[in-house]
């Protein structure tokens, strides 16, 4: 039975700013869009084309200036709903016994065959796996089928392929049993027709739970991957993967557990859907998360919502990326290492403990130039905080836009660069910061009311442009109070 599940805490008012009626449910149905929101377009990317549409019905490639409420309900609003196998919607008692051992496994059900290194359940319904497996698992239970993989004690280990594949099903549940201590390796290599180079791969939607503990290396692939829906509600999941940690393709949510992920040339945690503006994108409201990764720390396609949780992240290239919109609302962020902290086209801080140290700029709303505009032209980005505690060192600039920033609330602490190219704070459009909003810059007070002082010319990649004029830097536009 497929859940259209709400964002975790229905009732988010955040810095007043948030609006106080109930969270929609994710609202926005595949496929759908609200044309009055002005949300931009999805970003093409070469990474996995999706099969089931025509180029006809793939959206535009560029993106636009989205003038709409950046609150992490507003953006849910405009994706599609995430679906979830509950754990109250199936019976541990009614679970089918499937006992590994060697190449094969031993079942008194006529669903589960083996043979040939591989085990394949056939039908719906609940499954306990026990013993150690040199093989695969695979769930071909066709398009409809609910099937629940409860992991109590397995070591499974492929040599040709995914550790566990689900070849068909509707929805897949992987429950950890309690105490239970779980291992799954794959294959050092994948053939060109394989459907999913990944340790765990799930052509279905799939939800990960339970109290148990689940470790999963990946050689050469993703370590977890959906081609539809990844939920993580619980658990204690330990991924290495040589590429993305974590990938579900139409959406990527942690709702709770223990997660840490280690990508050695892809994503911790990615959404990669480029065909449907209404996916791609990963919510976060819970759970404790440490990433460490080659590539971003979370990356997604369309949208990146974090309204709790406490994430851990050093990386290589970006820490927390969304193509259109980050929206932070809680939690706490700790981006350690990193290019590029937290990039968007748009993004918006409403509450939250935030840190951030990266050698280019700290948060970035950049994206919207296409190459043919002016360096330092306002190309419509925002960047918007209105609360939260946020501390950025930055070997470039601090909080950098191509478009706008506007600064209503929050306690900021910026260390940056401090020359004529780069500064504590820097947009090519107009800066705003309000009244009693208090801000240090590179170990000084900032008083809005001597905000001319602020920011340095030009800086960021691809951010950067007019920062105010003033002792800080170079020719600009003052923020306005």
């Amino acid at each position: 039975m497929k859940h259209k599940k709400p964002m975790a805490g229905a009732a988010l008012i955040v810095g007043g700013l948030l609006s106080a009626g109930l969270l929609s449910s994710c609202a926005a149905q595949a496929g759908e869009t609200t044309a009055a929101s002005g949300r931009p377009d999805t970003e093409q990317s070469a990474v996995e084309p999706d099969t089931e549409q025509s180029a006809a019905e793939s959206v535009p490639t560029s993106l636009s200036a989205f003038t709409g409420d950046l609150s992490p309900d507003a953006v849910l609003a405009e994706n599609a709903d995430y679906t979830t196998v509950n754990d109250d919607e199936w019976s541990a008692a009614a679970a089918v016994e499937v006992t590994f051992s060697g190449t094969g496994a031993s079942s008194a059900s006529a669903a589960v065959a083996s043979g040939g290194g591989v085990v394949t359940i056939t039908e719906a319904g609940v499954y306990r796996l026990v013993g150690a497996l040199d093989g695969q698992v695979v769930v071909d239970a066709g398009d409809e089928a609910q099937v629940v993989l409860i992991l109590d004690g397995v070591n499974i280990s492929s040599d040709s392929g995914s550790a566990i594949n689900v070849a068909s099903a509707d929805d897949l549940g992987i429950f950890l049993a309690t105490g239970s201590q779980n291992t799954v390796t794959d294959t050092t290599s994948y053939s060109a027709d394989a459907t999913g180079a990944a340790a765990i791969f799930s052509d279905a939607d799939l939800t990960i739970s339970g109290t148990g503990a689940l470790a999963v290396t990946a050689k050469s692939g993703d370590g977890i991957a959906s081609s539809d829906d990844l939920v993580v509600l619980s658990g204690q999941l330990t991924v290495s993967a040589f590429d993305d940690a974590l990938r579900g393709k139409d959406s990527l949510v942690v709702e709770g557990g223990e997660l840490s992920l280690t990508a050695a040339e892809g994503d911790g945690m990615k959404s990669n859907q480029d065909q449907d503006e209404t996916k791609g994108y990963i919510l976060i409201t819970g759970g404790t998360i440490d990433i460490q990764a080659g590539d971003d720390g979370v990356q997604a396609q369309t949208d990146t919502i974090i309204t709790g949780g406490t994430i851990s992240v050093a990386v290589a290239d970006d820490g927390i990326k969304g193509e259109q919109v980050v929206s932070i609302a809680g939690g706490t962020v700790a981006v350690t290492e990193s290019l590029e902290g937290i990039e968007a086209v748009n993004v918006a801080i409403f509450d939250g403990v935030i840190s951030v140290a990266s050698t280019d700029d700290g948060i970035n709303a950049a994206g919207l130039n296409d190459g043919t505009q002016n360096r330092e032209a306002d190309t419509g980005e925002r960047l918007e905080i209105s609360g939260g505690t946020i501390a950025v060192n930055a070997g470039t600039d601090g909080l950098d836009s191509n478009g706008t920033i506007t600064i209503t609330g929050g306690e900021l602490t910026i260390t940056s660069a401090n020359n004529g190219g780069d500064g504590p704070i820097d947009a090519n459009g107009e800066i705003s910061v309000a009244d009693g909003v208090t801000i240090i810059a590179n170990g000084a007070e900032w008083d809005p009311a001597s905000a001319n002082r602020m920011g340095g010319p030009g800086g960021g990649m691809p951010g950067g442009g007019q920062p105010p004029t003033g002792d800080f830097g170079g020719p600009g536009q003052a923020p306005a109070t």
